[in-house]
């Protein structure tokens, strides 16, 4: 499930499908061949699967630097700072296909300095720790993804740690991680050539030198083999296994992952999933399929990571490419769950949350009874949604305007009528969230403060909306993040949807 699930990472970062996958199985080898114990090749093989598990969460701020922030990320994976050359090449790449405003975006990542990429991978790591943590992977785990983007000369944007302070599934992640790029874009001999030129600086000189003993023939049975079967039979015993009763939380982990990427789609897709379960309900549905219908809703939007967050917060009309680039995130929802035989069941209907009864939605284009009755009623949860959350190009919708948009949809013959009437129901039904205490002794002031921070606010702009002083907002901000623990907006942002405070 967790290798199904790892291809929107690699989508998220502007990777081919199966980069974790051929990743994670070089890392667990390399850990063997270096004779580790057990319990440190699992925790190298659940690391490398899941280095990108924290891709999405510094979107909005990479776009905001440099424009189109998926287009330059496989670049920038493969980029060694400590390389002149190679970083010129990277800058070379910003702020590329905004015509006239490209000069802004160039300003923009020349004053943001190491100071921005640092903050940027700071949220890579912070989120991605505390989402393995949700996944109950272990503390190995943790840490590796926590010390994902650290050198081993200690030269790393996030923390600057170095040598054996680096977690070892870190350091045999990142050797792998980069053997698979570089074997894709020009064979074994191209990614050997990588290692040792970056041995002792980027990477442990030790699984360096077992890269280059057992990398090469690796890699080329890597090329040939299929390594969705592979990933399986490499994953160390004990296989980890969870119960269904905990599918919602693994679900949970990576609807919150997806809807990191900009501050307007925060808590959207268990907003959508508490909404679509209700209306289950409130159609009597048996409750295994008021489960199937709550478990796509949380996954429903996992395509979005293969479009840039510059086309997502983009408060103008978008190009016919930028559309069709939009259109096409179902096809990929349906790809990646379509790959676990757990989450098979689930891909038809997440897949098609964005069809109409009319035919006009897509990316099917189905219609009327081509489209399964889930699917038609968490296409109107989905769009209820969606209404009642800010979006770049408009403002909220109060929910009795959102009710009557949905039933004007129904009557023009785009939504189900009788799905329309279960969520505008179950909508209703939505009580108040009503607390004796707020999370980790979090004040009513520091969670509105929270709230506006987690939406990408500045301190300047918490300020104004709260009608208090910079220096009151910065504070607030301070004490916010050492009560809970994170250090950038973005590990906030998912401390505020785990725990419903955005709503």
């Amino acid at each position: 499930m967790l290798a199904a699930l790892s291809v929107a990472t690699d989508l998220g970062m502007g990777q081919e499908p199966e980069k974790a996958v051929r990743a994670c199985l070089v890392a667990t080898q390399l850990a063997r061949a270096m004779e580790l114990p057990s319990p440190d090749v699992r925790d190298a093989f659940y690391t490398a699967l899941l280095k990108h598990l924290g891709c999405t969460a510094p979107g909005h701020e990479t776009a905001f630097l440099v424009g189109d922030d998926l287009a330059g990320a496989p670049q920038t994976e493969r980029t060694d700072i400590a390389n002149r050359r190679e970083v010129l090449a990277l800058t070379a790449t910003v702020g590329k296909g905004t015509g006239v405003h490209r000069i802004r975006y160039l300003v923009r990542t020349l004053t943001a300095g190491k100071e921005g990429g640092r903050t940027i991978s700071r949220a890579v790591c912070e989120v991605g720790a505390r989402m393995a943590e949700r996944l109950h992977l272990g503390d190995g785990v943790r840490t590796g993804l926590f010390h994902s983007l650290e050198r081993w000369d200690g030269s790393g944007d996030a923390h600057g740690l170095a040598g054996d302070a680096v977690a070892l599934p870190a350091r045999l992640t990142a050797v792998a991680t980069q053997a698979v790029i570089f074997d894709r874009l020009g064979g074994p001999d191209a990614a050997v050539a990588m290692v040792r030129r970056r041995a002792g600086g980027w990477f442990d000189p030790a699984v360096a030198e077992t890269f280059e003993r057992v990398g090469p023939e690796l890699l080329r049975r890597l090329a040939e083999a299929d390594v969705w079967a592979e990933v399986l039979a490499a994953e160390p015993p004990p296989v980890r296994r969870i119960p269904r009763t905990r599918l919602d939380d693994v679900a949970r982990v990576f609807a919150d992952m997806v809807d990191l990427l900009t501050p307007f789609t925060l808590g959207h897709s268990a907003g959508v999933a508490e909404l679509a379960g209700a209306a289950a309900g409130c159609l009597r549905l048996p409750d295994d399929t008021v489960d199937l219908v709550r478990r796509a809703a949380l996954l429903h939007d996992l395509g979005r990571v293969a479009v840039s967050t510059h086309v997502w917060e983009k408060p103008r009309a978008l190009t016919a490419t930028q559309r069709e680039q939009v259109r096409l995130h179902p096809y990929h929802t349906e790809r990646i769950l379509a790959r676990s035989a757990i989450l098979q069941p689930l891909a038809r209907i997440a897949g098609m949350h964005h069809e109409r009864q009319d035919g006009s939605g897509y990316h099917h284009g189905a219609a009327a009874a081509q489209v399964p009755a889930e699917a038609r009623l968490l296409a109107v949860a989905d769009a209820y949604q969606a209404m009642t959350q800010d979006r770049p190009y408009r403002a909220a919708l109060a929910p009795p305007a959102a009710a009557r948009e949905v039933e004007a949809a129904a009557r023009s013959g785009r939504f189900d009528p009788e799905c329309a009437r279960a969520v505008i129901e179950a909508a209703g039904q939505r009580a108040a969230h009503t607390r004796n205490a707020w999370p980790e002794g979090l004040s009513e002031r520091e969670v509105d403060v929270l709230r506006l921070v987690a939406r990408g606010l500045s301190n300047r702009q918490v300020a104004a909306a709260l009608f208090i002083s910079p220096r009151t907002a910065e504070h607030h901000v301070q004490h916010i993040y050492a009560k809970i623990g994170a250090s950038t907006r973005a590990a906030a942002a998912l401390f505020a949807m785990e725990h419903g405070l955005l709503r």
